[in-house]
């Protein structure tokens, strides 16, 4: 049985036990690499549609630059809605 204060986390196909503060920290970490990378993914796909777009002679996409809204935005939209 696992000790309180350890975690098994999967790398490939090995499981090793970490301590859940080391874990909770890289998990966080990989999180927040992910988010920018999407995020730099969807920048550049927005510059990439709006190129094609021209390129067929097409009007550039209208609400196509949107940002999604935060967790935290979602949060106080749920608030106001909930009453």
């Amino acid at each position: 049985p696992l000790s309180p204060e350890k975690a098994m986390v999967c790398f490939g196909s090995m499981f090793i036990e970490l301590p859940k503060a080391k874990t909770r920290e890289m998990l966080r970490q990989d999180q927040e690499e992910l988010d920018e990378e999407i995020n730099k993914l969807r920048k550049e796909l927005r510059v990439k549609v709006n190129r094609l777009y021209e390129a067929q002679g097409k009007p550039e996409l209208k609400g196509f630059n949107l940002n999604p809204m935060s967790a935290e935005e979602m949060k106080l939209i749920n608030r106001i809605l909930e009453g």
